[in-house]
């Protein structure tokens, strides 16, 4: 910019310069009659260069543009016509045996010079590398094309189809405590026990810390009932019977389809030839620097493990899987 100078154009930018930008650049600072003439000139390659064009006008604008060149041979010396502004004459009849301009340029062909100049790696053997890189493009294409359509190896279609599958049924009764470990885990991730688990966590980070696992179950059970002895309450039927927990005999699989994934036991792959035991999850927890720390901080984390079992809670009029 501090020469005024234009560097580094492509014929595209010639293109564009010459239709869009030479017309407003010219004024004031040419004699009107040589800037009209200009005008002219850019204003019928901007015609030609339409998407659209009617036919009628092309005679139209073969006559214009005989006009153009003649008042260009008033103003401009005879070394400014060589063939190229001659060729200018040819265009009207041109588009109207080979259709519009756009259609039959080179500027996609020079885009795409551009591509296959970057294929070059070694100057010495520009076309070698071209066909090299061209030839790897064209196979990663077709390979990417034929497996669209191919059919994957692993889970078999049945399997996959079946979104509510279920292996390996057994009941069998639980210590009271893993039953309540299972139990809290619902109450946890239960949205409509969100309230009564704020609730619960309003007497302070480090109560939470060593008690709220352990009072959290009967303090809702006793919350729900005080609720319901309420003529007006809004205790909805799901937290009426999460409030009286889960049956003691709990459903066992080894394998369990649930929002349409197939999860399996390490067990049971440890039969398989596919693997399904491996989860990811990402929880929110407590995290505190040390035993002294005041100040814990909430942060999600993900962890990381194999399915040794799935549960299947009844709560009576409804159940939830635990694995």
């Amino acid at each position: 910019m501090k020469d005024l100078r234009l560097i580094n154009l492509k014929s595209h930018d010639c293109h564009t310069l010459m239709q869009q930008l030479l017309p407003v650049a010219i004024r004031g600072l040419l004699p009107k009659q040589v800037r009209a003439v200009i005008v002219r000139l850019c204003y019928f390659f901007n015609a030609i260069c339409c998407k659209v064009i009617d036919p009628i006008k092309i005679e139209e604008l073969q006559e214009e543009v005989v006009v153009t060149l003649c008042l260009l041979e008033k103003y401009f010396p005879p070394t400014f016509f060589d063939v190229m502004v001659h060729l200018v004459v040819h265009l009207p009849r041109e588009i109207k045996l080979c259709g519009p301009v756009w259609l039959r340029w080179m500027y996609p062909m020079e885009r795409y010079m551009k591509i296959l100049k970057g294929y070059v790696r070694n100057r010495n053997r520009p076309e070698g590398c071209i066909i090299k890189c061209y030839v790897a493009e064209e196979a990663v294409e077709f390979c990417s094309e034929y497996l669209e359509s191919a059919q994957t190896i692993g889970i078999p279609k049945s399997l996959e189809s079946r979104q509510n599958v279920r292996m390996g049924f057994k009941v069998t009764p639980v210590e009271y405590k893993m039953l309540c470990e299972a139990h809290f885990y619902v109450l946890q991730n239960t949205p409509e026990v969100d309230c009564y688990r704020l609730q619960h966590l309003r007497r302070g980070e480090r109560w939470l810390q060593a008690e709220h696992r352990r009072c959290f179950i009967p303090w809702v059970r006793q919350k729900i009932e005080t609720e319901l002895a309420n003529p007006n309450h809004c205790v909805t039927k799901t937290l009426r019977w999460l409030a009286h927990e889960p049956r003691r005999d709990v459903i066992r699989y080894s394998g369990y389809g649930i929002n349409e994934y197939s999860f399996h036991t390490h067990e049971h792959d440890l039969r398989s030839m596919t693997q399904n035991s491996g989860v990811t999850v990402e929880g929110e927890s407590l995290h505190v620097s040390s035993a002294k720390d005041k100040n814990p901080v909430y942060a999600n984390m993900s962890y990381y493990g194999v399915i040794e079992d799935i549960w299947e809670l009844n709560y009576t009029s409804f159940k939830v899987a635990v694995f």
